[in-house]
């Protein structure tokens, strides 16, 4: 597969896909939503890959949406009907496989929106996370009042929303919005080590695993434990 905005490669078990806009710090564009779009669908649909680690080129994993095409679109319903159509982040959320993120530099807006919907985050030691919207007169478009609250509590989801705080690699770690982190020159190698431990499990097990997680999240306890034993009677 052959793209400009998006990178894709498998080595193996794994799909690495790379965000490549170095220039515009991987701010995404029409042009990488739909390259995204079209990579993850085959991720999907690819029994050989078991594990899908996305990652930006350059200095920054992704600085969020391109300001510069905000407004343009000549015809603002449409513009809406093909984002339904190509429901990228929906589409990375509900990925079978284990998703890491591989983040680094700037992880911001969109960028670290990407990163709260993969199962997993590696960031390297030089990262830094926020949310601006709220000061461009927006709020987190893609799914950050929903993902980060999940992710690192209400509080401190908060804080970062309406205040846009910066949370460097070792805070994220301690608050739990990175799992791991890892010295820059490192990052891809501590994130393939990573995949290919999952790799080598049951990739129905995997994919059960994180529905029952995912799906789990929104339930009550007692709900959530019945959902628990009806997956694991899948097993």
């Amino acid at each position: 597969m052959s793209f400009t905005a998006v990178l894709y490669e498998k080595e193996g078990p794994l799909a690495i896909v790379a965000l490549n806009r170095p220039r515009m710090m991987n701010a995404y564009n029409v042009q990488m939503r739909d390259d995204l779009y079209q990579i993850l669908c085959a991720v999907r649909d690819d029994p050989e890959v078991r594990v899908m680690i996305l990652r930006g080129e350059g200095p920054a994993f992704s600085t969020g949406g391109d300001v510069s095409e905000f407004g343009s679109a000549p015809s603002p319903t449409r513009a809406r009907e093909v984002r339904w159509q190509r429901n990228v982040w929906g589409t990375l959320l509900s990925l079978p496989q284990p998703t890491i993120a591989a983040v680094h530099g700037f992880t911001v807006g969109g960028g670290m929106e990407m990163a709260l919907l993969c199962d997993m985050c590696i960031a390297a030691d030089d990262t830094i996370f926020f949310l601006p919207e709220t000061a461009l007169g927006m709020i987190p478009g893609v799914v950050g009042t929903q993902t980060a609250p999940r992710a690192i509590g209400l509080g401190r989801a908060l804080d970062m929303v309406l205040t846009g705080k910066r949370v460097n690699a070792r805070e994220a770690h301690d608050i739990g919005l990175a799992n791991r982190v890892v010295p820059r020159e490192t990052l891809l190698t501590a994130a393939k080590s990573l995949a290919y431990t999952l790799a080598k499990h049951d990739p129905r097990v995997l994919a059960l695993a994180k529905q029952a997680i995912r799906l789990g999240t929104d339930l009550s306890l007692a709900d959530g434990l019945q959902l628990e034993q009806r997956i694991f009677a899948r097993l």
